[in-house]
């Protein structure tokens, strides 16, 4: 019999083998047990945390014939087909590969016709957001007034891109990332019943490496037992499979670059070379450690929100007496936009390697932040007695002066921009855009921009969501995305959000820059 990967093998059957879903297995089985069975859900989360898994449980559920406490018996005839796959009651369908209007419009032929067994027909349409305008205009009617008889579940981990009006026909349940905690504990309790001896700590690392989701984590430790078989499962060993950092490595680098030794955190990362570590899970890693600091240096009592050893949070501790808050903070930033730039880089070690000089040596950088840093690091040395020549220290978009006598940063306001310079802004856009954070990046996607009367950036929005995140500053996006422009145009430029009141789309409300620059081009050329 051929080998049956972790993460399949223990696919939960019912309802309590789900780990860390309790408001949604909760609400489910209720609804089940009072016979509040509704028409239409949508199943919300990042990968591996158990949406696929519940829409089966619950198809199920409802059609079980011995259901007890709202659960799958899992012994009858149709739980059995269920969990098979052979069920004619129980659809899936892949939207990524059946995104058309005909493949909608063959479920709605399906429909007219009632179960052979069973009491319900359950499609489960996985990665709906997938499906075209066109199938999701074939879907709406169906969705709205199925038979009796029919329950529609989709499944997807972009919920944002799936249109409003077949948002208000279903029930949205939002699948949490699932707990470090909960992850240990459940891989210990597998690894238990596979009698694979392993240490805790390398659990522990599995389980924070899979970011929230289980069946990541199942993978992982699939591909670490596999390549030390019938051995004992130890954290050397997870590091090895994984080409990840020890902590003690994190704690080296951290103090070659807090004292500027260049050098030092050169041939550091030469070592990770040479070992065969991949560098943007080792990136990834050095800013979750920064992170940590950065956390426990802003207020007491963040102990209980880090997730290290007693013992790592000691070394921690010690850490952040040697460096400010603004210090940290472009650090985070620096390897926050190398782990960006990483995903498709061919020479990955070159990017980290600038990214290590970034932060050695702040002169090279003309942000502010890199001048604070500057400014710190004379200070420092004024603290040691070494004496500092009073100069002047410029930057193309921003200047500071150290004054002898009072030693503050004097910021130099920043001209605005002039719509000559909004024109060139409007030509970059995208990659104005592209160089924001992740999840404030494709908001900042969706969004139309305008120009205002006063030369501002207008951001007009139909998502609700993406409005009040944008809006808000949540993350800081707008002033990330402001000091983008500054760096695009080296002239600041007012940025205002402004939620769509139009019955028409924001495309059509408005005027967009972008399309207007390109209609522009285009003109000239021909």
């Amino acid at each position: 019999m051929s080998y049956t990967a972790l993460y399949r093998k223990f696919r939960p059957q019912g309802f309590e083998d789900v780990k860390g879903q309790d408001h949604i297995v909760t609400t489910l089985k209720n609804q089940i047990k009072a016979n509040r069975i509704g028409h239409a859900y949508l199943f919300c989360g990042t990968r591996g945390t158990g949406k696929t898994s519940v829409a089966k449980i619950f198809a199920k559920a409802v059609n079980c014939e011995n259901s007890k406490d709202g659960s799958p018996c899992g012994e009858c005839p149709t739980c059995k087909a269920i969990a098979e796959g052979s069920s004619m009651n129980v659809i899936e369908i892949d939207a990524a590969s059946n995104n058309g209007v005909e493949n909608i419009r063959q479920i709605k032929e399906e429909v007219a016709y009632r179960p052979t067994e069973g009491k319900y027909k359950v499609y489960i349409i996985d990665e709906v957001h997938m499906l075209s305008n066109g199938a999701f205009n074939a879907l709406l009617k169906t969705l709205e007034e199925p038979p009796s008889y029919v329950i529609f579940i989709l499944a997807t981990t972009e919920a944002h891109m799936i249109p409003l009006t077949i948002l208000s026909r279903c029930q949205r349940y939002d699948f949490k990332r699932i707990s470090i905690e909960t992850i240990s504990d459940r891989l210990k309790e597998l690894m238990t019943i596979e009698n694979v001896e392993c240490e805790e700590k390398a659990i522990r690392y599995i389980a924070k490496s899979a970011d929230g989701a289980l069946r990541d984590a199942l993978s992982l430790l699939d591909q670490c037992i596999a390549f030390h078989l019938g051995k004992k499962l130890t954290y050397d060993m997870v590091l090895e499979v994984l080409g990840a950092v020890d902590t003690d490595v994190f704690t080296k680098l951290f103090n070659q670059i807090v004292e500027k030794n260049l050098l030092g955190a050169i041939s550091t990362l030469e070592e990770l070379v040479i070992k065969g570590r991949e560098l943007g899970q080792f990136v990834n890693d050095f800013t979750w450690y920064l992170r940590n600091l950065l956390l426990l240096k802003s207020s007491d009592g963040m102990e209980d929100v880090l997730d290290v050893t007693s013992e790592n949070l000691e070394i921690l501790k010690k850490e952040i007496q040697r460096v400010s808050i603004d210090e940290l903070m472009r650090y985070i930033r620096i390897f926050s936009e190398l782990s960006n730039k990483l995903k498709h880089a061919t020479q990955k070690r070159i990017l980290v390697e600038i990214g290590i000089i970034k932060i050695c040596k702040p002169e090279m950088e003309q942000n502010y932040d890199s001048i604070v840093n500057r400014i710190i690091a004379l200070e420092k040395k004024m603290e040691k007695g070494i004496v500092v020549a009073n100069s002047n220290v410029q930057g193309s978009s921003e200047a500071t002066q150290l004054s002898n006598d009072t030693q503050k940063v004097i910021p130099k306001k920043l001209p605005k921009a002039l719509p000559k310079e909004i024109e060139a802004l409007a030509r970059e856009w995208n990659a104005t855009i592209s160089a924001c954070g992740g999840l404030s990046r494709n908001y900042f996607k969706q969004a139309v921009p305008t120009i205002g009367s006063n030369n501002e950036i207008i951001l007009m929005l139909d998502d609700k969501n993406a409005y009040e995140y944008l809006s808000n500053n949540r993350g800081d996006c707008l002033t990330d995305l402001k000091n983008q422009i500054v760096n695009k145009i080296g002239k600041s430029v007012e940025v205002v959000v402004k939620q769509n009141t139009e019955n028409v789309a924001a495309q059509e409300a408005v005027i967009d820059i972008t399309k207007l620059i390109n209609m522009d081009i285009e003109e000239e050329q021909m």
